[in-house]
């Protein structure tokens, strides 16, 4: 769950405690182009206060102004669809054929939402089905990447943990790649006990901690949600903390370093008695190969590589710093004798 849908969770929440009367929008389909994604939600107050998006704004504006004109009238869910014709996707700012369709929930104490937002924030993923006839909310156990579907009157959505990210360092390559990383969507944890690099620190949403690493990676208890990223450079405080992130569900365990030391990186986890396929998980040199040189280069090859992972994209070995870096010395060994032919 991206930390904007977390905001609306609490919004609902918080807005039917106070006694507000509220509405829950939910993307549900998108052909074409479309401003926003499948599961995009946003909440709207009856006095036209709104927390989330689900087009940038031009339909927010629609939905604003009905509320403030009608008030929320509403007793049961509603499909609505947007940009169907060509005037209606330039008024509401839609790209040219992108049409979008919500469901536009009222809320209420049937709606579930308190307990949907403790499961959230406990880090439970949880599958919502919405009734659309009744309105009534089931929550049950969900399954990871389980898409939004709706289908027999039944809008059925997953909620759950947001992806976590744990730097290992707080060094200028890691406050860049923290940086990203929060406009990304991770929570973000920067863990390092040397006090000399951590004062410095003064980005926002970000949790800075001075505990040793390994002890964060337990503490934090690392599931398929969650990657760790090593760049500190020194075994003492990297490699503790690899292995017990390689034991982990974590969906990506990386560190930083070259080929010759990522190499002794790996004789030194076989010490520490970690298996070749625990082994096998680490990613490392790290990154993709862009031919990067500056620290944002190098955070933004990181994190292009993170993304390849999380989206279960198979990438080819020459892609990889490690496969790249041959590719292009083989291309180079190869110059010479191509222009004396």
């Amino acid at each position: 769950m991206d930390s904007i849908d977390l905001e609306v969770l609490q919004a609902c929440a918080a807005w039917l405690r106070a006694g507000h009367a509220c509405e829950y929008v939910t993307v549900v389909r998108t052909w074409g182009s479309s401003p926003r994604p499948v599961g995009a939600t946003m909440a709207i107050r009856a006095d036209g206060q709104v927390v989330g998006s689900v087009s940038g704004g031009c339909i927010e504006d629609d939905l604003i102004a009905a509320v403030r004109e009608k008030g929320i009238v509403r007793t049961a869910p509603e499909v609505l669809t947007y940009g169907i014709s060509a005037d209606e996707a330039h008024r509401f700012g839609l790209p040219c054929g992108g049409t979008i369709q919500l469901v536009v929930e009222p809320l209420g104490a049937h709606s579930r939402m308190d307990e949907l937002l403790a499961l959230a924030q406990r880090r439970v993923l949880t599958r919502r089905t919405l009734d659309l006839d009744s309105g009534a909310v089931a929550l049950s156990e969900g399954v990871a990447d389980e898409p939004l579907r709706l289908e027999d009157r039944r809008l059925v959505s997953i909620h759950g943990p947001r992806l976590r990210l744990l730097v290992i360092g707080a060094g200028q390559l890691s406050q860049f790649l923290a940086q990203i990383a929060v406009g990304l969507e991770y929570q973000v944890t920067v863990c390092d006990p040397r006090e000399e690099y951590r004062g410095s620190w003064s980005l926002p949403g970000v949790r800075v901690v001075h505990t040793m690493p390994d002890d964060e990676v337990l503490s934090m208890r690392l599931d398929n949600r969650s990657a760790v990223v090593a760049l500190t450079h020194d075994p003492k405080l990297d490699d503790m903390a690899l292995m017990e992130a390689l034991k982990t569900d974590a969906f990506y365990v990386g560190a930083i370093g070259s080929r010759a030391n990522n190499a002794r990186r790996r004789e030194r986890l076989r010490e520490l008695e970690l298996t070749e396929e625990q082994i096998g998980k680490l990613h490392g040199p790290i990154g993709l190969y862009i031919g990067s040189k500056t620290p944002y280069e190098i955070a933004v090859s990181i994190l292009a590589e993170l993304t390849a992972v999380k989206n279960g994209v198979a990438l080819p070995a020459q892609m990889s710093v490690e496969g790249g870096k041959a590719l292009a010395a083989q291309a180079a060994d190869d110059l010479p004798a191509a222009l004396a032919a």
